[in-house]
């Protein structure tokens, strides 16, 4: 499949914005940045596994035209005292309140594109366009030694603390771990239900999305120093996703929204972009019209 080049655009310069504070919405921790200039086109950033709103800030803030909502998913950041969600479903179902009502681009990263999709196919008429970072969509049982790790802390249950140490000691390293404060440490292993639940989560998704029709853009990503796991994943999901651009972040890995903000920002504008011409051909249609094919 070809990649779609990414967009030229030069990085846009700004001073740090005031601080976003959270609302809550059914108890999710929501931060909406508005867009400097009226009318602008609204985007939801929806994280992965172990993460939360704060870690598309970079990526954010290199377009204020847009207007941004972000939130911490349940059971993480401070969503972390209202339980977690069982399901991509439930998943979806804060993700469609946190739009409520709103259109919207939808951003997803690792598990959060996983969500975007599905929510793309139930809400059509909210979810205007879909980007989806490296989804874990798998498409055989065929997985690394890690994962297995990962599926035999889902299957055991345990220790769910345990597991968020483990997870987050292969994301960052062992040695970055123990410089993290111990209230910080404190804060991601509290995480570990919820991790569960994503593991879970992610080995049923991939049968599931199949069966799930997605009738929007869909642009899909991944970092050219990413695993061969997730670039794989990208790509079958563009191949089998009617109509998807497959887009590489050169020289990024899985957590490209924090180190190739620049970049990541970009690939986010292929969504936009899609949305808004997606916007223009149906308000070109005549009212009454009907196509035929």
């Amino acid at each position: 499949m070809t990649t779609t080049p990414m967009p030229d655009r030069s990085p846009v310069a700004e001073p740090p914005p005031p601080r976003v504070r959270a609302r809550y919405d059914d108890g999710l921790a929501v931060y909406h940045r508005a867009a400097s200039v009226e009318p602008a086109t609204t985007v939801v950033y929806v994280h992965g596994a172990m993460d939360r709103a704060a870690s598309f800030i970079r990526a954010v803030r290199r377009r204020p035209l847009l207007d941004v909502i972000r939130y911490d998913r349940r059971g993480y950041g401070r969503s972390v005292g209202i339980g977690f969600c069982a399901t991509v479903d439930d998943q979806v179902d804060d993700l469609i309140t946190v739009l409520d009502g709103r259109p919207a681009v939808v951003v997803g990263h690792s598990l959060g594109g996983v969500i975007a999709l599905r929510a793309a196919g139930r809400a059509p008429d909210l979810v205007q366009s879909v980007a989806a970072f490296e989804a874990p969509l798998w498409t055989s049982d065929e997985s690394t030694s890690e994962a297995e790790r990962d599926r035999a802390d889902a299957e055991a249950r345990s220790d769910p603390e345990a597991a968020a140490e483990r997870f987050m000691r292969r994301m960052i390293g062992d040695d970055a771990w123990r410089a993290l404060p111990e209230s910080t440490r404190a804060t991601r292993r509290a995480e570990g239900p919820a991790l569960i639940s994503d593991l879970e989560a992610v080995r049923a998704a991939a049968t599931q999305q199949a069966a799930t029709p997605v009738a929007v853009p869909v642009i899909v990503g991944y970092g050219t120093r990413s695993s061969e796991r997730h670039q794989a994943s990208a790509r079958n999901l563009a191949q089998r996703t009617p109509g998807a651009a497959l887009v590489a972040i050169d020289g990024a890995g899985h957590d490209a929204h924090r180190t190739h903000p620049d970049d990541f920002a970009a690939f986010v504008d292929l969504a936009v972009d899609a949305a808004v011409s997606r916007s223009t051909a149906a308000d070109q249609v005549p009212n009454g019209a009907r196509c035929s094919g």
